[in-house]
């Protein structure tokens, strides 16, 4: 008889009902071999649903698609590294608010601007949000969304200078400094080819030397330059002249053809929609009409282009 006392968690369900129905034991001993070997049965097949649910949550969480964005890091309010080391900023903030309409984990990481094309097209990262401006040269290498934010030059100089943008011959005149690679310094060059320039790699080092007095003037998109200005290096500087409307638009930059530009444009959508957009363009862009009026010297005329420009 002891043959047939076997392990019950080594049994399945049919054995045991096969025992049941066929065995000539008698019907107390029976009984007892019978609820011995379901009980095991039950119990072994809750186990392996148990386990079964697990893996399949394990496996999930393990395999949960990863979004990897590329920012510089160093383009205040838009883009910036924490002291800690973490980044925030705009960009940032909207990198993370699409990951979160995705459902995708979001993997940010910083970049130098010189590379920061480069390293799309190797694969670093999936996609660039760092207030890249679409500009035709750059859309021969990368494919864009939907713009994201409208942005505006402008030029900066110490309060008590005569710099007058709206004079071309003040501008030629002066050493103007811009962040290489930017649709700023594009600008300045394409529109003042005579232009002193002073390019640098990063727009923070283009502010160091403005506020040390290295260079006389600074040309920069509007809000990093309002966001200078209520620091304390920037306290002795103006905005000078009006601001420069050149339809300059942010957007998103992938690869081109990439599926992603798509769903990108979808999830900004929905960010417009249900009002997460505007709670963090709040959060960085609430600047009044004072202070932005109060940093810029009285002067209503636009930059002329140089008639040497065309």
């Amino acid at each position: 008889m002891s043959n047939y006392l076997v392990p019950a968690s080594s049994m399945t369900c049919a054995p045991v009902k096969k025992l049941v129905t066929t065995s000539r034991w008698s019907m107390s001993l029976l009984g007892m071999v019978s609820v011995f070997m379901l009980a095991g049965c039950s119990n072994s097949q809750d186990s392996a649903d148990d386990s079964s649910s697990e893996a399949t949550e394990a496996t999930a969480a393990d395999t949960k698609e990863v979004l990897r964005i590329g920012t510089e890091g160093a383009y205040a309010p838009f883009n910036y590294t924490n002291a800690d080391g973490t980044l925030g900023g705009f960009d940032v903030d909207i990198a993370n608010a699409i990951c979160d309409d995705m459902k995708v984990t979001c993997e940010i990481v910083a970049q130098d601007w010189d590379g920061i094309i480069p390293g799309l097209k190797a694969g670093k990262y999936d996609a660039i949000v760092a207030a890249m401006s679409v500009t035709p040269e750059r859309e021969q290498q990368v494919s864009f969304t939907d713009s994201y934010f409208s942005n505006a030059l402008v030029f900066l100089a110490k309060k008590d200078s005569s710099f007058n943008p709206s004079n071309s011959d003040d501008i030629n005149a002066h050493s103007i400094a811009a962040q290489r690679s930017t649709i700023s310094s594009q600008w300045l060059e394409d529109t003042y080819p005579k232009a002193n320039m002073k390019l640098y790699d990063t727009l923070s080092n283009a502010f160091l030397d403005l506020g040390s007095g290295r260079v006389d003037a600074m040309i920069s998109d509007k809000l990093p330059a309002i966001e200078w200005l209520s620091s304390p290096s920037g306290s002795n500087y103006v905005l000078k002249g009006e601001e420069i409307d050149i339809n300059d638009n942010f957007a998103i930059a992938v690869r081109p053809g990439d599926p992603l530009q798509a769903k990108f444009n979808e999830s900004l959508a929905n960010l417009k929609a249900n009002g997460t957009y505007d709670k963090i363009n709040q959060k960085y862009f609430t600047v009044s009409a004072a202070s932005t009026s109060a940093a810029t010297v009285e002067n209503t005329e636009q930059p002329a282009a140089d008639s040497t420009a065309q």
